[in-house]
């Protein structure tokens, strides 16, 4: 069994504080929600576990079974086995799904004997368009389909822990229940030996949990983790709105110079 464990996080970007002290603990075949409103620090806490640059870490560890992530590059913690599905997937003009995905497995000394024939099966499985496999990435794709190139993409490289930074967000009804059920599956599925996939979600609403069953919710405000508990947490937040959890994340801080929360690979 795999786990991914986070405790004491805290980090900084442009000088300012976000993240103060995140404890989470991500087991395979789990699937544990992060709920916070806008600023909260959830893209922030999604940047600084896949290591992307300009996000400082202040004090804190984030293991992969074990395996210091921090102390590694973004494309070690990918091998490693921790994977993010992007809010905002990038454009790869001039290089194809299938080539991307190719070259990720070789690099991961993983068989890509029939690879086409898995592509084309798990594009079915979300209502993919199996023409879209050979063209350049993401270009000129709806925010539907990108969502589902994002979750086609988790589903052949079987990590051992995904990170989804609201896989919701742009999705239609029926793209949402395709991409959720699949990554349902893959948490209660063992793939080809390995352990079934434990999720760590970041969304704002309460849809993509009729289809992707949760755990553990966590509140997020203001940095901090001010709530957990079961999925009635967030028919709770449905009720009563962020507001009700406002009050516990009143602690002190010491901010430093003002900084803003860009997508996750912008400017790279």
């Amino acid at each position: 069994m795999s786990t991914l464990e986070i405790r004491g996080l805290e980090a900084s970007v442009g000088g300012t504080q976000i993240l103060h002290g995140i404890d989470l603990t991500v087991a395979s075949g789990q699937v544990h929600v992060v709920m916070g409103p806008n600023g909260a620090g959830k893209s922030t806490l999604s940047a600084v576990l896949m290591g992307k640059p300009g996000y400082e870490v202040l004090a804190g560890t984030v293991t992969l079974d074990g395996r210091d992530l921090l102390a590694l590059p973004t494309w070690r913690r990918a091998h490693a086995g921790l994977h993010l599905v992007m809010q905002y997937p990038t454009e790869v003009p001039g290089v194809s799904l299938a080539h991307v995905m190719e070259e990720a497995l070789r690099e991961r000394e993983r068989p890509v004997d029939g690879l086409d024939a898995l592509l084309e099966d798990e594009a079915r499985r979300i209502g993919f368009s199996p023409e879209l496999l050979h063209r350049a990435l993401n270009v000129d794709l709806s925010g539907g389909e990108k969502k589902r190139n994002e979750t086609l993409q988790l589903a052949v490289l079987g990590p051992r822990v995904a990170v989804l930074d609201e896989l919701d967000s742009g999705l239609d009804i029926d793209a949402l229940r395709e991409c959720a059920r699949r990554i349902e599956d893959m948490t209660n599925e063992p793939s080809d030996g390995r352990d079934p996939l434990g999720a760590l979600v970041i969304t704002h609403y309460n849809r993509l949990l009729e289809q992707l069953r949760a755990d553990a919710i966590h509140i997020l405000v203001k940095g901090r983790i001010v709530a957990s508990g079961g999925p009635e947490l967030a028919d709770r937040l449905e009720r009563e709105g962020y507001g009700a959890f406002s009050a516990a994340a009143e602690e002190p801080t010491t901010p430093s110079v003002a900084g803003s929360l860009d997508d996750l690979f912008s400017g790279r």
